[in-house]
């Protein structure tokens, strides 16, 4: 590959020195981004015959077919080298003044244009060559094999889905980001992947948490973005072609191709209701630091990014998606008060030097649930795929570590085995109500968040 093709891909130059996010403020940050005039050409979808190559056997890396070994590794973006422990960067100053009210809800299913690609709302530049040649030298690419026999002590507790009425906030961890969620008398799936292996990566290593023959009827699907372990077309072909899939700007197209015909997709801050028996339930899409890219010719040509959940009775979950760590977590606690509880990843993230643009790890999570304000935090995106470099336990450990470090209840750590569930109580109205947050765990055999490591049995010893 040639420098000039690398610096294509990438973004910038190779010679400039590394964006800083505080660099990629102005951009980025910009509350929504204006819709092209008819008469912008409209956005390409990348190359239809490389789109379509999802074989669960290919030894591709995640996201990518054959050619972007050479260009770009999905799910990831490289920075200047970073130790390993340097300070978390800061985030950027928020104005005070009042956040901007919400946005009206959009109608479902609306046909829009977008711009070609969506390489501004980056908060780190994309990886080129150098990183590459990097880690093939260091060899970081999976947990160094002392460390796998962990994978035979993950924790993974499935049960039975807890019974839900129009009142009922219940969520059930499938694995990786997909989460069964009930609210408003939905049911919701997050990034649902549920097959064995997906591409480029290792086959999981726990069990999908809850069988697919088992979930009720499904009333949505939220996306994040688009790479191959959120946004898996195996398991969306299981559902039924007029399933509302609610997904990231650019994406719409991607899923009409695959018979979908009620697709919607949004850009940051813009919002849809869907009907419920408990009332309307609305979703806001929301900004990640992150990227997309899904074959060899669409990167960044869709967005990516997160969701807030907002039952009837205005209780909130935030769905981070995936993403690293900055200042889009303040803002959004910023415009939508009082998050109930918040899923955020904590795993893939070694090495931090090429990693930690685009995946927290479980101390940045805990910050992150703290700048959004959040009571609650259930991590996820740990224990089902192994992605990078890190044991299979330490994500586990070091998030409970983080979280006794900041003195709250260890109960309002939600850190769930895969097929473990838990509901969230109504939010006290009056002394004496039941306080928000009393929940209980319908996994079998496992009491859930907030157990010491050293008391939970199935649990080794971590790093």
């Amino acid at each position: 590959m040639t420098e000039q093709t690398e610096r294509s891909l990438a973004g910038r130059s190779l010679d400039e020195p590394p964006r800083t996010e505080a660099s990629c403020t102005e951009t980025s940050r910009t509350p929504s981004r204006a819709e092209p005039s008819s008469a912008e050409p409209s956005r390409t979808e990348g190359c239809p015959a490389a789109e379509e190559r999802e074989d669960p056997n290919s030894g591709h890396r995640n996201g990518e077919t054959g050619g972007e070994r050479d260009a770009e590794p999905a799910g990831r973006t490289a920075t200047a080298p970073l130790p390993d422990s340097a300070p978390l960067p800061d985030s950027v100053p928020l104005p005070d003044t009042a956040p901007p009210p919400l946005a009206e809800p959009r109608p479902l299913a609306e046909l829009r244009s977008w711009p070609r690609d969506f390489t501004d709302r980056l908060t780190a530049p994309l990886p080129g060559v150098r990183a590459l040649a990097r880690i093939a030298r260091e060899g970081k690419l999976r947990p160094v094999p002392e460390t796998l026999r962990q994978i035979q002590q993950l924790p993974f507790e499935p049960g039975p889905l807890p019974d839900a009425g129009p009142s009922t906030i219940a969520l059930t961890w499938a694995g990786h980001a997909s989460w069964v969620i009930r609210i408003g008398g939905l049911t919701v799936l997050t990034d649902p992947v549920w097959s064995r292996k997906i591409l480029g990566t290792p086959a999981r290593v726990t069990p999908v948490g809850v069988r697919w023959e088992d979930l009720p009827p499904v009333d949505a699907v939220v996306i994040s973005h688009n790479h191959y372990d959120h946004l898996d077309a195996p398991t969306l072909k299981r559902l039924p072609r007029d399933t509302p899939l609610l997904l990231p700007a650019g994406l719409a197209s991607w899923a009409r191709r695959r018979r979908f015909t009620r697709v919607t997709d949004l850009d940051w801050w813009e919002a849809v209701e869907l009907p419920g028996p408990g009332g309307p339930v609305r979703f806001d899409f929301v900004p990640a630091h992150h990227w997309s890219k899904r074959t060899l010719t669409d990167t960044c040509r869709s967005l990516w990014g997160g969701w807030v959940l907002t039952a009837p009775d205005g209780r909130r979950i935030h769905f981070a998606g995936d993403t690293g760590y900055g200042h889009w977590f303040e803002e959004i606690g910023r415009r939508y008060r009082d998050i109930d509880l918040t899923l955020l990843p904590i795993g893939a993230y070694d090495p931090r030097w090429m990693l930690r643009p685009v995946h927290t790890d479980p101390e940045e999570a805990v910050r992150a649930c703290q700048d959004l304000g959040a009571r609650y935090l259930a991590p996820m995106h740990w224990s089902t795929f192994l992605l990078s470099a890190e044991p299979p336990l330490e994500p586990l450990h070091r998030i409970r570590a983080a979280w006794a470090a900041t003195g709250r209840p260890t109960s309002d750590l939600w850190d769930l085995p895969v097929g473990a569930s838990r509901e969230l109580e109504p939010r006290a109205t009056e002394p004496g109500a039941v306080e928000a947050g009393a929940v209980e765990s319908r996994a079998t055999g496992e009491s859930g968040a907030g157990e010491p490591a050293t008391a939970e049995p199935r649990v080794g010893e971590g790093r």
